[in-house]
């Protein structure tokens, strides 16, 4: 039975208002002006007590989308399975939902739809603020903070879970989740970023579960995916989902044990993933993807212990539509992740005046550091990544010389020179 008792303290320090974005207080202001309820809520109030800089601000208020976007000129509604409305300024996006009803309600359910398992397919109940914590995911996500009186409303001991560290479901996580499979993905991804502990009843429910994923669509997942393992916890994060078993229903991957290159290069491309990230590199979820997939095509193309050149080519869509039916991979990284695994090869045998073209191919970059990623998860002694390394930084005289030299150096056949061998074994 869900506890919930109306709780409304004065806010820790923790919460102070230049901590928030200056257009989310200006909306909850707004939002009280015109006689409704206003209160940031979720993630950016749950990282601020938890010590951590909060980033997206959401507001939720007993206004109906229709009514918010009467009160702010520059919105928009959107959504159809949860109706929210977008608030913009030319540089930020507040959103802000509607209280929603509890749906375990006779006489507030007739228009939550959902499907044969559970899953709530559509929820447009408008509720009190009272009922709208219960249909939260987890305490620590339901506190809604009044940034004008300075209260905090907190129903389900969510300061107290933060105190604690642990991450505790609002409700039987068993029906939570038929609910919503997705919060088996976000329960991991918030114990990771938080460094919280699962109660032991969430971890079940991710057992027992998380086949639900399997009937999520891949444009969520996609957004689930990026959410992962975009966010400096990626190996981390990795690792946890494997260990509950729903690893597959965002990584199109085939198992690989401890010591193989396939695990060691996936492993390899996720700490690269963190390392660029603590240190305010670019990144790009296409060049992930391309990484985690290829082991998979490795093994696609293998002939007797021998990468075969057309099955490298011809399983390249297929990975890549595989991979489509978890996570709706845009467009835009098809080709990418495709020049990607190509320019493998070219980099391998640098033919003629091929290198020439090859550094100022707009994926070289990506196929370098691509390329040295394998040479270090396949402890790959060749140097070709060393020779790659010297041809940028010297002059052309000098890449005419180490040209020749590699051509002097080869005693056979080039197309028996791909360095593959130790990632086929």
């Amino acid at each position: 039975m869900i506890k919930n008792k109306a709780s409304s303290v004065k806010a820790p320090k923790l919460l102070k208002e230049n901590k928030f974005s200056p257009l989310a207080i200006e909306v909850v202001k707004k939002l009280k002006q015109s006689g409704f309820q206003g209160y940031l809520v979720g993630g950016c109030v749950r990282d601020l007590l938890a010590g951590i800089k909060a980033k997206d601000f959401d507001i939720s208020t007993n206004a109906t989308p229709e009514e918010v976007r009467k009160i702010f000129k520059s919105s928009r509604i959107i959504g159809k399975r949860f109706r929210l409305v977008h608030v913009f300024s030319r540089n930020e996006l507040i959103e802000v939902s509607t209280f929603r009803a509890n749906t375990s309600k006779e006489d507030s359910s007739s228009g939550v739809v959902k499907d044969s398992d559970g899953k709530i397919l559509r929820d447009n109940v408008w509720g009190t603020l009272e009922e709208d914590c219960i249909r939260r995911d987890f305490s620590v996500n339901a506190l809604y903070f009044d940034p004008i009186e300075n209260k905090l409303c907190d129903f389900h001991n969510g300061l107290q879970h933060i105190q604690k560290k642990i991450l505790v479901s609002i409700g039987d996580p068993l029906v939570r989740f038929e609910e919503d499979p997705v919060r088996s993905l976000r329960a991991i991804r918030f114990s990771s970023k938080l460094n919280f502990k699962i109660s032991n009843d969430v971890k079940e429910a991710i057992y027992q579960k998380g086949h639900l994923l399997g009937n999520i669509s891949n444009a969520r997942m996609f957004d689930e995916f990026c959410k992962i393992f975009l966010t400096k916890n990626a190996l981390k994060n990795f690792n946890i989902l494997e260990s509950y078993g729903v690893l597959k229903y965002l990584v199109n991957s085939n198992h690989y044990a401890e010591r193989t290159f396939g695990l060691r290069f996936q492993q390899a491309a996720l700490i690269n993933t963190d390392n660029r990230l603590k240190a305010s590199k670019s990144i790009t979820p296409g060049f992930l993807i391309a990484a985690l997939l290829w082991p998979k095509l490795i093994d696609a193309s293998k002939e007797q212990e021998v990468l075969n050149l057309k099955k490298f080519f011809r399983s390249m869509d297929r990975i890549i539509r595989e991979q489509q039916t978890l996570t709706a991979v845009p467009r835009k990284f098809h080709g990418y992740i495709k020049d990607i695994w190509s320019l493998q090869l070219k980099l391998e045998t640098r033919l003629g005046n091929q290198p020439y073209k090859i550094l100022n191919h707009p994926r070289f970059r990506a196929a370098y550091d691509f390329l040295l990623l394998r040479e270090e998860a396949a402890n790959d002694s060749q140097g070709i990544g060393d020779w790659w390394t010297k041809f940028q930084k010297i002059n052309r005289l000098e890449k005419i010389e180490l040209l020749k030299a590699l051509r002097e150096s080869r005693s056979g056949p080039v197309e028996k020179k791909f360095g593959f061998l130790r990632e086929l074994s």
